[in-house]
């Protein structure tokens, strides 16, 4: 990856605009993976950086919906769980993941 960091694809800013902190963390996982991809292929290691984060944050709210469902509070069980099901969209390959041509375009090797 050259030494600009691709921006968070579009789609996955649309899917969480509610959680700007884990736009920003996207963010921050594309920019560590630019500035450490020496030999690796860019657009996998973006790839690659952006499927990690995802994840954690699946784990996250997975352990959110715990927490929810053990105080009892059905709103709260109600938004975890919406949460965790837009985590899992936003991780698919099929949803959040599909159609990375921004991202392809930024980091494409140059040969």
């Amino acid at each position: 990856m050259d030494r600009t960091t691709p921006p968070v694809p579009q789609r996955l800013r649309d899917m969480l605009k509610d959680y700007p902190d884990l736009i920003e963390a996207l963010a921050g996982t594309l920019k560590a993976a630019a500035s450490n991809s020496r030999g690796n292929p860019p657009f996998e290691m973006a790839i690659w950086a952006l499927e990690d984060m995802l994840s954690r944050f699946i784990s996250d709210a997975r352990d959110e919906l715990t927490k929810a469902e053990a105080s009892g509070d059905p709103q709260a069980i109600e938004r975890a769980d919406d949460k965790l099901n837009l985590m899992f969209r936003a991780r698919s390959p099929n949803i959040g993941l599909r159609d990375l041509n921004e991202l392809w375009t930024l980091v494409k090797p140059s040969y």
